[in-house]
């Protein structure tokens, strides 16, 4: 059986694009970005498939939005609508790696967000942390909002430079399985993607 897996985060830029190249890599899936805000000269998708094995299926984002904004509002300025009607997991026989945009609250139009895409989707999350002052406060309340919501949350990875304090308290606290720790790379490339893997447990 495939195993699909929509990886959010904590908050924007601590490293869910890292992550998903890593897993992709690592599972030797699929990838999808549903929604690109902004930066498509150099999407999300784009960085993934320069750093995965050239065979990687690179599946189309559902929207593509011009302004590096909220998707919303990104949205609103091109004049359209996300719909989450619109927005359909892409038939795949491997397994699946899906990246969201920002955290669970980000929103995609007036009336929903993030964790109602997530909802619709229906599958198993993956949380990426990042250690900073502030992150336990973000960390816990993601895996909160995920439980309030019955979304199954296959694991927490934590991504760059490493506070075993943190970290720790945050498995005790949460009680969510730790998949592992991605060190800083000094160099983003395949081989250290790949390298990278070996530090997940999936």
């Amino acid at each position: 059986m495939n195993n699909i897996y929509f990886i959010t985060g904590i908050g924007t830029g601590i490293g869910k694009t890292i992550v998903s190249a890593v897993l992709t890599e690592k599972l030797k899936a699929d990838y999808w970005k549903p929604v690109q805000s902004g930066d498509l000269d150099i999407s999300d998708s784009l960085f993934v498939k320069h750093l995965v094995r050239p065979e990687t299926i690179i599946h189309p984002e559902s929207y593509r939005l011009s302004q590096p904004l909220s998707p919303h509002l990104s949205a609103m300025l091109d004049g359209i609508q996300i719909s989450l009607d619109a927005i359909k997991a892409p038939q795949t026989n491997n397994n699946l790696i899906i990246e969201g945009a920002g955290g669970l609250m980000v929103p995609l139009n007036d009336n929903e967000l993030i964790l109602d895409l997530i909802k619709s989707l229906k599958v198993k999350v993956i949380v990426v942390s990042q250690n900073y002052l502030g992150s336990i406060n973000h960390t816990l309340l993601t895996l909160e909002v995920l439980k309030a919501n019955q979304i199954e949350v296959a694991g927490l990875i934590f991504n760059g430079t490493e506070n075993q304090e943190s970290e720790q308290y945050i498995a005790k606290y949460s009680n969510v399985k730790v998949l592992g720790r991605i060190p800083k790379m000094s160099v983003v490339d395949n081989e250290n993607i790949k390298r990278a893997g070996h530090h997940i447990t999936l």
